[in-house]
């Protein structure tokens, strides 16, 4: 077969060929391939095939995005100087600790009887926990003793040798919350969702010992099967206990051989995972790029190996607060006949005026999503995942799911919280936390802006970044506002590049006008006593 040198790889014949699970789209139909035969030449063959490209070209050109909104958010870069700064910062807490493991290297750090053997663990990783990361390991990990509502309570804790451990002092600290993803308030002590739970606890038991597949259903999982379904406008889901797995467990059921996925670079752990243990091929397009997205499924259809081609992202990026423009990945699935895996654990709940996710925010069908997977931990203050579409599609997860046929079965008391959460949301209380959501996300945001630092994401994303860039700027950052009682997240490697570490505030619909100036006022303080006035706009 000859390749098409004039033309970049497109396949545009079969635009719906590939919505039917088991059709293969052939090199013989791909306008792009031409055989030799006949007794042709390959000059002749190839000046075929170019022609046929130009006439294919012209019927189904590329796609025009200027029509479709695909900006994902603000992503100011730093100024070269901070950047450079960054990097020698880094650099030398590197080389100190090169120093100090071998001048001082602990007992701790000596594996013994291992002739023959691998080493248990990474090199690099090994000495970036111990002496890079064992600095701040204080901002990581702290215990709670409260719900995580809009407030919690911090149990303070002390180190007497460099953070190799710790102790409890026996004090505590009431802080706002600005480190959960409660994003509507449901994660309460009290209230129709606790009581529900309560009455769940006392009717099923606080587990069922089983898995879905075997003797871990109810009457309310059923229930919250169907709930869920209808919350999302969609005609049957299926929940399983927990998050992570939802993807990690369900991907592989999903996927086979024959398949590519396309992968968003920033997708979750958990995605990824599914992704290596569904042993599929994989290629990564640039965060939220569809222009890349279009070119990598143009050149994977062209190809004319693939059962199917699988566009994979997600609604909100945990990490970055940038939104998925999914109207343009809706079209592009619709053009070249691929399938689209939508992750909307951070959006479900949160975006949208209805609360129903990114399809609500974008303006998007979730009929036009072939897969919809979200978690019951965030909007909703529980455990636990889904995955939604189509009957068929559930159907098949529930056969071929190991987080149905293995996996311990979702608590009752947390689905009959979930059942709670997603019935207020639907109801004129539950629009007025998504527009107070809303509200304090941009407001957090504008004033962030105001004060000149850097954030990341989108405008109506309740997931905030602000770059500190450094460890130790970081855990400064944590450590002043935990003192003016504040409760927040540092994140650094490997959650993102080396030299990116950030804070993430976690807005909620619980919190007050007078609580969200509070925390701008003290984030503003240590942002002028810390240095972290990095914007230049």
């Amino acid at each position: 077969m000859l390749r098409c040198k004039e033309c970049k790889p497109v396949e545009l014949r079969l635009s719906h060929g590939l919505s039917h699970p088991g059709q293969r789209h052939t090199a013989s139909s791909c306008p792009l391939y031409v055989h030799v035969i006949d007794g042709r030449s390959p000059a002749m063959a190839e000046a075929t095939t170019s022609q046929k490209c130009k006439d294919e070209n012209e019927r189904f050109p590329m796609m025009d995005w200027s029509q479709y909104d695909t900006f994902p958010g603000s992503f100011e870069k730093c100024s070269l100087m901070t950047a450079a700064l960054t990097h020698v910062g880094m650099y030398l807490l590197m080389f100190l600790g090169f120093v100090n493991q071998l001048l001082f290297k602990p007992k701790v750090a000596t594996e013994r009887n291992r002739e023959g053997y691998a080493p248990l663990y990474n090199p690099f990783e090994q000495f970036f926990s111990r002496y890079v990361y064992r600095r701040v390991r204080h901002c990581f990990n702290r215990p709670i003793s409260s719900t995580p509502g809009a407030e919690l309570t911090l149990k303070e804790r002390h180190t007497d040798d460099y953070n190799w451990s710790f102790r409890f002092t026996g004090t505590e600290k009431r802080c706002i919350n600005l480190g959960s993803y409660n994003y509507l308030g449901f994660a309460e002590a009290s209230g129709p969702c606790a009581e529900a739970a309560e009455a769940a606890a006392r009717r099923y038991g606080l587990a069922l010992a089983s898995s879905r597949g075997e003797l871990g259903s109810t009457a309310l999982h059923d229930e919250l099967e169907r709930t869920t379904a209808d919350f999302l406008g969609v005609e049957a889901a299926v929940v399983f206990g927990m998050g992570f797995a939802t993807n990690a467990l369900g991907l592989p059921g999903l996927l086979g051989g024959g398949a590519l996925v396309l992968s968003d670079e920033n997708n979750h752990a958990s995605l990824i995972l599914g992704l290596r243990l569904a042993r599929v091929a994989v290629r990564v397009f640039r965060h939220n790029d569809v222009r890349h997205c279009e070119r990598l499924a143009r050149a994977a259809l062209a190809e004319g190996r693939w059962t199917k081609v699988v566009i994979v992202v997600e609604g909100v990026y945990s990490m970055e607060g940038s939104v998925a423009p999914l109207a343009a990945l809706v079209a592009l699935k619709k053009r070249l006949g691929l399938y689209l895996y939508l992750d909307e654990a951070h959006s479900v709940g949160a975006m949208g005026p209805r609360g129903r996710g990114v399809t609500d925010h974008c303006g998007v069908s979730p009929r036009d999503v072939d897969v919809l997977m979200g978690t019951f931990t965030k909007s909703f203050g529980a455990a636990g995942g889904y995955i939604a579409g189509s009957r068929r599609l559930v159907e098949w997860v529930r056969g071929r799911c190991h987080a149905h046929g293995y996996a311990h079965a979702m608590s009752p008391p947390v689905a009959a919280q979930v059942l709670a959460a997603m019935r207020a949301i639907s109801s004129p209380v539950g629009l007025q936390r998504v527009a107070r959501l809303r509200d304090n996300t941009h407001h957090f945001r504008r004033r962030l802006r105001e004060m000149g630092a850097i954030t990341f994401g989108h405008e109506d994303s309740p997931v905030v970044p602000m770059l500190v860039y450094t460890f130790s700027k970081m855990a400064a950052t944590v450590e002043r506002l935990t003192e003016r009682g504040l409760a927040t997240v540092g994140v650094g490697y490997p959650a993102t590049p080396l030299n990116k570490a950030r804070i993430r505030f976690c807005l909620s619909a619980a919190h007050s006008r007078a609580q969200i100036d509070r925390c701008l006022d003290s984030i503003e303080a240590v942002v002028q006593e810390v240095g972290l006035r990095y914007s230049r706009r």
